[in-house]
Formats: C-alpha cells, structure tokens, sequence
C-alpha cells in the first residue's frame, strides 16, 4: 500500500469536520475539484471508502469515523511539535485568521496591527469584518472579537479595548427648531436612523439612569445595517443615531454631530477577543493576545 501523505490526511480532517467540499476547499485555498481527487487518490490508497457522498451532503463511512477519531489528535499533537520547534528558534510564522465585528477590526487596524506585523513580519492576518455572529470553530478561526454578551460560554476571553458606550448622536442643523430629548420616550418626537440585527431582527435602543433600563423601538424613515452609514446619515441630517462611540469619535470632536440624552449612555463591558478552552493556543494567536494585554 502507498502510503498518505500528510497534505492527504490533513485533507481528509478537513472534509470530515466540516462535512462540505465547498467550506473545507475554501479553507485550504484549493479547488473543490482537486480537494475531491485527492480524497479519491487517499481512498485508493487506504483500500476503503472513507466519505458518503451525495449531491447535498458529505458524511462518513465507519471506516472514515474510526479514522477521523485517532487522525485529529495526531495531527493536532505534530502542529504543537512543529509550533514549538519554530518558537524555539525565536521565530513565529503561520496565518492568524480573526473573525470580528467591523468595529473591531477598525480598533485592531489602528492600535495593535501594526506593532505586530512590524514585530512578527512572518504572520499573515486574516481578518473577516463580519455582523452575524459565527461558529469560529467550525468556521476555521483561531478566535474572534465581539461585545462581551456575544462571546460563547465555553470560551477563553480577553478585554480587548476596555469599556464601551453607545450614543444617541445628530447633526446641530437637524436638532435646531426641535425640542432636545430629555427622556429615551421623548425620542418618538425625532427621525430616528435604526438598526437592522444581523439576525434580520430591529435593533431596540437601550439606555440606563440611576439603575433604570429603557428599551425604544424607536421610530423613523430610515434602517440602516452599519453603524458606519447610521453615522453618516445622522452628519446629512437624517435624524438621531445610537451607534457606539468610536464610530462618532471624530464628528464629535469637531462638532459636526452633538450628543442626546448623553446621561443615560452608561458604559458597558466592551470587546473581547475569544478562543476555544480545549485547544493548544498557537504561537502567533498568544503573541497577539500578549500584545492586546499591552
């Protein structure tokens, strides 16, 4: 029997777990075609189909359970081999890849990506600007950022940032002739720019004063799904946007956008990057996370 090369396997580990063709290719950044032959040419190989296939699905034979079942630890056990030889020598390689919010990424591009890429010039970031959140394990990252509320239980987090607060922001021209709120209700008086949830789902606006939460389905003629065009609209005059305070930062700064009802945007917990608990961290993703704590 000739036997597999490890490409062959690491290919296999990848179609088991994912059980798609199209997602596993995707991953590896090779053709569905060419991801297929080799998981043919390894079938010949082993004497044994390894992957029910359908039009649809991918599954596994019982050949293909037993073998996937003492293959992933292996091959997870020789990426730590090879991880720790090359951080032996001082030298930290490999692809990081990221999934996080577009807020997220815009912090990491601003106060971190760069003293890493000039620090471990060999790594190559992947970073996915995404809204809905995702499986990142089953999605093939090594972690992801998201507001605290929005990081799986069964993870590792990290403070990326420290806390965060949303504001209610509009331009003076639009505010000038109208009643400045003074109350979240008093909202239903203004054009309000609203959210669309990755989930298909309006954002309710939340607010909190003296221990008192409010929750406004506001109204208005526009819906928006980036916090970035929510900001926009508001500097055009649209009406008022609640969008968190980085976004803001600078329309503030040279007052193109005021605040509304600032006394009732408390902070709260902010971004966090995350990673699964049971596994070995990688050598670029630790250097990353150790940059963060700085």
């Amino acid at each position: 029997m000739n036997k597999p090369t490890l490409a062959d396997l690491k290919a296999f580990k990848a179609v088991a777990e994912h059980q798609s063709f199209r997602r596993a290719a995707d991953l590896m950044g090779v053709s569905r075609s060419s991801l297929s032959h080799t998981l043919r040419t390894l079938e010949r190989r082993l004497g044994t189909r390894l992957l029910h296939r359908t039009t649809r699905s991918v599954s596994l034979t019982e050949s293909g359970e037993r073998l996937l079942l003492r293959l992933g630890p292996l091959l997870g056990e020789l990426d730590t081999l090879l991880e720790e030889a090359s951080s032996l020598e001082g030298k930290i390689t490999g692809r990081l890849r990221i999934n996080a919010s577009e807020a997220a990424i815009r912090l990491l591009l601003t106060r971190v990506v760069p003293r890493f890429l000039t620090l471990y010039e060999d790594v190559e970031l992947d970073l996915v600007a995404e809204g809905r959140l995702v499986d990142i394990v089953e999605e093939g990252f090594d972690a992801g950022i998201r507001l605290r509320e929005g990081v799986p239980k069964d993870m590792i987090a990290v403070p990326v940032g420290g806390e965060l607060r949303f504001l209610a922001v509009a331009s003076p021209g639009y505010l000038q002739g109208k009643p400045m709120p003074e109350k979240p209700d008093e909202l239903a008086l203004h054009q309000c720019i609203r959210q669309r949830l990755p989930s298909g789902k309006r954002y309710r606006w939340e607010f909190q004063q003296h221990g008192q939460e409010v929750l406004v389905d506001v109204s208005g003629a526009i819906t928006l799904d980036s916090s970035q065009l929510m900001v926009e609209a508001a500097v055009a005059g649209l009406g008022i946007a609640y969008v968190p305070e980085p976004y803001a930062h600078a329309y503030l700064s040279d007052e193109t956008l005021v605040t509304v009802l600032e006394d009732w945007c408390p902070y709260i917990s902010g971004l966090y990057l995350y990673y699964p608990n049971n596994r070995h961290v990688p050598p670029n993703l630790r250097a990353f996370i150790d940059l963060l704590r700085e």
